[in-house]
């Protein structure tokens, strides 16, 4: 099937085209057609790397009346990192079409820009929480007119503690037709908000566990003693060559030392975590994408919202503590098309967490001795 078959217009599917992007995902087949067809409430289940950036920005872009000059959608992300690639892709997918003015707020960077910004023409707004609540204290956005609002990640929103925000933006949009909601998972505090601002007759569409599955990754597991887990890693990517991939931790201290010892033997590596300034965050981010750096070593908090093509491979160098972060977290690689490899370095008693993973989330691992 096209995107001309869902109902996408001729110039945002030449968009789309241009950008490599010609054969719909599941999730884009089952909902495009119908968040461009009605003005309807919205709740889609699929997991991080299925495309759901064009699945909700083609429809939302097909509704924009660019002949207004108020904000008529609003996307919210959890991270600066999703919300700034939200918004390049949506200007990427217009290339063709008329222009739509989208702006991205969000921590870290000097609200007073992002104000001056603001004073231009605006279609669209893509904004963490905690920023857009900062604007709209300020009455420095205008929210009252948006028809469309969007969440998502929206998992990822509430882990971070962004509830009591989602409320009160989503309480200041009244005028609203319709609101999306994507996520990976659907943990219970989820429901808090859809009982609340969803219309109970919302479309539900959730992509199966089978569908949702990306064939495309191979789930390994190696078992050994934490002792020689870094032996076991600098094995592991010397097979690797030149291919790059993230690292993923459990704590910051692990990724720290990790970091370090990576670079001892001549990687070259980069850090995220937790703590780290938003200023050098964006260098390391930079020098990733740029190619300069072929490895991520990362915790899952400081991961989330990074998009980065073409990664072969995602090593689990300790389990995380929530079983959706391995969704997460191999969904880091396998994107676009391609092949993705997720490793995970285990001790003996972490092989029942493994056949866990396997079961919760449809998936199966193979040993590599």
């Amino acid at each position: 099937m096209t995107f001309l078959e869902l109902g996408v217009p001729k110039k945002l599917s030449k968009g789309l085209n241009e950008i490599g992007i010609t054969v719909p995902t599941k999730i884009q087949e089952q909902a495009i057609p119908i968040l461009i067809e009605s003005e309807i409430d919205f709740i889609g289940k699929a997991q991080t790397g299925t495309g759901k950036t064009a699945a909700f920005g083609i429809p939302l872009l097909t509704k924009i009346d660019t002949t207004k000059k108020h904000v008529q959608g609003l996307i919210l992300a959890p991270t600066r990192e999703l919300g700034q690639q939200i918004a390049k892709q949506l200007f990427k997918f217009t290339k063709y079409s008329e222009k739509v003015f989208t702006e991205a707020v969000y921590g870290g960077e000097k609200i007073d820009i992002q104000i001056q910004r603001l004073k231009r023409p605006t279609h669209i707004i893509v904004a963490t929480p905690g920023r857009l609540i900062d604007l709209m204290n300020r009455n420095t956005v205008d929210i009252s007119k948006v028809h469309t609002v969007i969440m998502d990640e929206a998992d990822e929103m509430l882990s971070m503690g962004f509830k009591k925000d989602l409320n009160t933006i989503l309480s200041k949009t009244k005028s609203r037709k319709s609101i999306w909601l994507f996520s990976a998972t659907m943990p219970p505090s989820l429901n808090d908000i859809i009982n609340t601002h969803v219309n109970k007759n919302a479309v539900r569409i959730h992509i199966d566990k089978n569908d949702a599955i990306n064939k495309a990754i191979e789930h390994q597991f190696v078992v050994g003693d934490e002792s020689s887990k870094l032996d076991t890693l600098a094995f592991f990517l010397k097979t690797q060559k030149e291919n790059r991939g993230i690292i993923f931790t459990r704590t910051k201290v692990t990724a720290r030392t990790l970091s370090k010892q990576l670079k001892a033997k001549n990687y070259e590596v980069g850090l995220l975590e937790g703590e780290m300034t938003q200023k050098e965050r964006d260098k390391v981010m930079r020098a990733f994408r740029n190619k300069t750096l072929q490895l991520l070593v990362s915790t899952d908090v400081a991961a989330r919202g990074i998009d980065v093509k073409n990664l072969a491979f995602v090593v689990h160098y300790q389990l995380p503590d929530q079983m959706e972060y391995y969704t997460h977290r191999s969904g880091r690689t396998a994107r676009a098309g391609n092949k993705g490899l997720s490793l995970a370095l285990v001790t003996r008693p972490e092989v029942k967490t493994i056949r866990e993973i396997e079961k919760q989330l449809s998936l199966r691992f193979h040993q590599i001795r």
